[in-house]
């Protein structure tokens, strides 16, 4: 007689004696209704062998068999009723949230519009900004949801992202605006700066930054004067761009600190198998690259050797995800310039941003100190725009694939991970997977979640993979 799994529970904690005597254990009485077994009464073994242990007869078992059957589907009822509650509460908390991070991210980029446009008021400019800065405030932390809902929530996690830009943005042009309409009320009209800036005729006197450039060292001498003394960075070659106004020939120019880098760079990616004259494949070594200068080495080393850091599979699913923004990222540099890379610093540097593959480890909650690890995040990248200012889009991409095919030659986004995924999946196959995650029980969807998008698969999937070091 089979008997379910769900009726175990049920069978030892309500039926069987807690003392039972020699005839249960030798087989001759039922142990539930102490009625000798006979050839009208068949001894039903329970166990802990076929042979030994407890027996029971059919009839006592069927009746247990049937009130576990009944409690278990009561509890899938009440558990689904509970989770249909739990999911349209949750759908009004999401609603409500997403409704109010549009509304405000909305109000961001007014803002910023009106602070541009110079028919509005500065001082109602300032005004709207700290309004606003008060609405951003208040908007709450973004609300987890339930277990029994248990997934993702990548809108809301957008939504968040995309206000923080629009606060970003509306800060800096209300910064600007303000800042040149302060020095103008200070300054008097004076006519010998409207013939340096070489103004027009009917010109008002009032500049903005359009017209004024300090020059790189200004800042320290103006600093100096408020007795803060900054050490001056040692001087730079002068990019084409800016040389190109004050009038230096092109032969005046020095040489960029990265001479020769599209011939080298390119004999170097050519050895490792990487076309670079493939403009896609190139974006996509260059964005590993991205992430494994600006993100991974350094200081996220000691967060993940730390007792709360995060674990193999996190740090794993995280990398996936920091790629596909950094590819974005490089790709919107191409026509946007190298500050379209700020994009991936606000998304990489973001300690309160919940990890990918469905972790909820966030850089807030580790002991170490993650001011480090922001700082490392922002000038890594900063040097990768200040190539692609010196030297164009094309060099910035170059080397960063440089880096990737050194650190990461067979991570997610290089050629050579197909390759590392087949391999994988010969060694993973022969494992035994009975401990293993569940999504990993079906070989065919692990492979194309590799190949498409790893962190789909969940960070406790892609710890396991880890372990089991299947990828290198």
């Amino acid at each position: 007689m089979h008997i379910p799994a769900y009726a175990h529970e049920t069978i030892r904690a309500a039926a069987l004696p807690r003392v039972p005597t020699s005839r249960h254990v030798g087989g001759l009485d039922c142990c539930l209704c102490d009625k000798p077994f006979g050839k009208d009464l068949a001894a039903i073994p329970l166990g802990p062998t076929q042979t030994s242990g407890l027996f029971g007869c059919r009839l006592c078992l069927n009746r247990l068999i049937t009130r576990a059957r009944r409690a278990r589907d009561t509890a899938m009822a009440h558990n689904a009723q509970r989770d249909r509650a739990d999911s349209a509460a949750w759908s009004q908390v999401r609603e409500r949230h997403l409704n109010r991070l549009g509304s405000v991210r909305q109000a961001a980029e007014a803002v910023a519009g009106l602070a541009a446009d110079g028919d509005t008021d500065p001082l109602k400019v300032a005004w709207l900004l700290v309004s606003l800065e008060s609405a951003y405030t208040w908007v709450p932390d973004t609300p987890e949801p339930p277990v029994s809902v248990g997934r993702e929530e990548s809108e809301l996690r957008d939504g968040a992202f995309r206000l923080d830009l629009a606060m970003i943005s509306a800060r800096e042009a209300v910064a600007e605006r303000l800042a040149y309409h302060l020095l103008n009320e200070a300054r008097p009209e004076e006519p010998d700066i409207c013939e340096e800036f070489e103004c027009p005729e009917d010109c008002s006197g009032r500049h903005d930054s359009t017209h004024i450039d300090c020059g790189p060292d200004a800042v320290f001498d103006d600093l100096a004067e408020h007795g803060i003394n900054v050490e001056q960075p040692e001087p730079e070659p002068q990019s084409p761009r800016l040389a190109a106004p004050l009038g230096r020939a092109e032969a005046e120019v020095e040489h960029s600190p990265l001479p020769d880098i599209e011939e080298q760079a390119s004999t170097v990616l050519n050895h490792f198998g990487i076309d670079a004259d493939d403009t896609d494949v190139l974006v996509s070594a260059a964005a590993v690259g991205l992430v494994a200068d600006a993100w991974r080495e350094g200081p996220l080393d000691v967060i993940h050797a730390a007792d709360d850091g995060p674990s193999d599979g996190e740090v794993f699913a995280q990398s996936v995800d920091l790629y596909r923004r950094a590819r974005a990222a490089l790709v919107a540099a191409q026509d946007d310039g190298p500050e379209a890379l700020l994009a991936f610093v606000a998304v990489a540097s973001d300690v309160n941003l919940p990890w990918a593959g469905g972790s909820r480890f966030a850089l807030r909650t580790v002991s170490e100190s993650a001011a480090e690890f922001v700082q490392h995040v922002d000038d890594r990248v900063w040097f990768t725009a200040e190539v692609m200012r010196e030297q164009g889009w094309r060099a910035g991409l170059l080397h960063k694939a440089v880096s990737a095919v050194f650190k990461a030659p067979s991570h997610f986004g290089m050629p050579g991970w197909p390759g590392a995924v087949a391999s994988a999946m010969e060694r993973l196959a022969l494992l035994d997977r009975s401990g293993a995650p569940e999504v990993l029980a079906d070989l065919a969807v692990v492979e194309a979640s590799l190949l498409k998008a790893p962190d789909q698969l969940g960070a406790g999937a892609l710890d396991w993979i880890c372990h089991q070091a299947l990828l290198g």
